[in-house]
């Protein structure tokens, strides 16, 4: 019988892979913990937590056993008209974790439509004010928000929507805050403002955009002009939620809170795939209203989806566990150790920094760009070494599961070194 790589070639497309002269992917046939392993029982250590989502490892026992359980009991329904337990308990424990401001959630599927339904929220919130000139929005250069239409257009024009750039809405983009800059931003976001609903962001890292960071006293300097300009600040938290960034979320550094938060990615663990979008009383309150054409007319077929609930409901259990914040705690001071020794150590590479759980460098060989061909160089050989790293172009990063062990983050430590 043919082996799943070759009856994959004949059968799938995969994401974000040219598809000419395309290269075997690796068959996977078990998770669990750190370890990836394939049709040959060879195991690999997740580096990157699968695309940033797999906090607690693979093959949770916890999570699995309260999916079993609910999946006997309901595993689907349809959530308008009608409510679940997981559903409801979810949106009761975020908002106590969430800013105290906070009062609704709405869910959908995955990061991408989070963003998108924040997006929506904010325009029709000033449409249902009577404001309807407010629909353009503000985001960074560099930024990314995901893959359908709305998040594509607030997300930089780069290689990811370069075929679709005469379709996208308009969107006001700015530069990150620096201390040069950040008066210059505020002019042109005060030119525009009455025609601003809403500016949206990541909070302290911009992922997909290459682990860029900023100061978060600017970005709070930033937000708190915003906001007294009216305009509605969206923090898009779908990967720096969840203690990536060494606090449950990243706008916890900072003092202005944003309006709407979009969480996804590690909601669950890694385990299913779930969206949410929370909103404050103020934003909600505009929907509250006898005209029905002011309803919020959206939603997903598998939204609030039980099993979906469930498996974030066991990842915030798990993330209480003072065991849990010990590793993160771990994880956060090795990887400033190891930052300190490549800043003291190699030369070919520029731009250490870390963030929480985060760690990234550029390597100096070819353009700063997500098409240098170095990303799958790095790709392949650390493979071979039993390492799955994913670089962004010449931007090496990891973002660990947080059950990693030492041994398995030596490991992943060394095998960068060799690379580089």
């Amino acid at each position: 019988m043919s082996s799943l790589v070759q009856r994959d070639s004949k059968v799938i497309w995969h994401p974000f892979t040219p598809q000419k002269n395309r290269k075997d992917v690796t068959a996977i046939v078990q998770g669990k913990g750190t370890l990836l392993f394939d049709e040959n029982n060879k195991s690999y250590i997740d580096a990157i937590s699968s695309w940033w989502v797999t906090l607690h490892g693979h093959g949770h026992p916890y999570i699995a056993e309260k999916l079993y359980r609910q999946a006997l009991q309901l595993e689907q329904v349809i959530f308008a008209g009608f409510t679940h337990q997981p559903a409801v308990e979810l949106a009761e424990r975020l908002l106590k974790k969430l800013p105290d401001h906070f009062a609704r959630i709405f869910y959908s599927d995955n990061g991408s439509t989070s963003t998108e339904v924040a997006i929506k929220m904010s325009i029709q919130y000033w449409w249902n004010k009577g404001e309807k000139q407010r629909k353009k929005i503000i985001a960074f250069n560099n930024s990314y928000h995901g893959d359908t239409f709305g998040a594509m257009s607030v997300s930089d024009r780069s290689v990811f929507t370069l075929a679709f750039h005469d379709v996208l809405f308009d969107v006001l983009f700015i530069d990150t805050p620096t201390k040069e800059n950040i008066g210059h931003l505020k002019e042109t976001i005060q030119k525009e403002s009455n025609t601003i609903a809403a500016f949206i962001f990541e909070p302290l890292v911009q992922g997909a955009g290459g682990l860029k960071m900023y100061d978060g006293s600017l970005l709070d300097e930033l937000l708190n002009f915003i906001q007294k300009e009216n305009i509605i600040c969206i923090a898009d938290e779908v990967m720096t939620g969840f203690y990536r960034t060494g606090k449950l979320f990243a706008s916890e550094y900072l003092q202005i809170q944003p309006d709407i938060i979009c969480l996804s990615k590690g909601l669950t663990g890694g385990t299913m795939a779930l969206g949410v979008t929370a909103c404050t009383d103020k934003i909600y309150q505009a929907y509250v209203t006898d005209d029905k054409l002011k309803t919020f007319f959206h939603g997903h077929s598998f939204t609030a989806n039980p099993l979906a609930c469930t498996a974030a409901l066991a990842s915030l259990d798990l993330l209480e566990q003072d065991s849990v914040i010990s590793n993160i705690q771990s994880i956060i001071e090795r990887n400033k150790t190891f930052a300190d020794h490549l800043s003291q150590t190699k030369e070919n590479i520029k731009n250490i920094r870390t963030l929480g759980t985060l760690l990234a460098f550029e390597v100096t060989e070819g353009k700063d760009e997500y098409l240098n061909n170095i990303s799958n160089i790095i790709t392949e050989q650390a493979l071979q070494l039993g390492v799955y790293l994913r670089p962004l172009g010449n931007t090496v990063y990891i973002m660990p599961p947080y059950c990693i062990t030492e041994s398995e983050l030596n490991k992943v430590y060394e095998v960068i070194e060799k690379i580089i």
